[in-house]
């Protein structure tokens, strides 16, 4: 498990999933598995935290650091069961920008 975090972005050597800094404000981040909400420096850790150790699925509800995700997860908002969903589904950006490479080959 490594987390790379940067001045404007974090990544993960286990999940897909990353986070950046929101372009003119110094103070938000947007994490790809929470399209639409807004965190603080801490949040967006806290967020790529949880995707780095629940991103590989192979971890659930009876597993003893189970307890850690349900931490996590009400640090941001939700509850442990529904940020496993959504870090399991692909990133948004990915999408985006798998679209747009798309269009730009046309």
């Amino acid at each position: 498990m490594a987390l790379t975090i940067f001045d404007d972005s974090m990544s993960s050597d286990r999940t897909p999933h990353s986070a950046r800094l929101m372009p003119g404000r110094a103070h938000l981040w947007e994490v790809s598995w929470l399209p639409g909400h807004r965190l603080d420096r801490n949040g967006a850790i806290t967020a790529m935290v949880l995707a780095d150790l629940t991103g590989p699925g192979d971890l659930h509800p009876d597993d003893h650091q189970w307890v850690f995700v349900e931490g996590w997860a009400d640090e941001i908002g939700l509850r442990a069961g529904e940020a496993v969903e959504r870090i399991s589904q692909p990133s948004a950006w990915a999408a985006a920008e798998s679209q747009a490479d798309r269009e730009a080959g046309e």
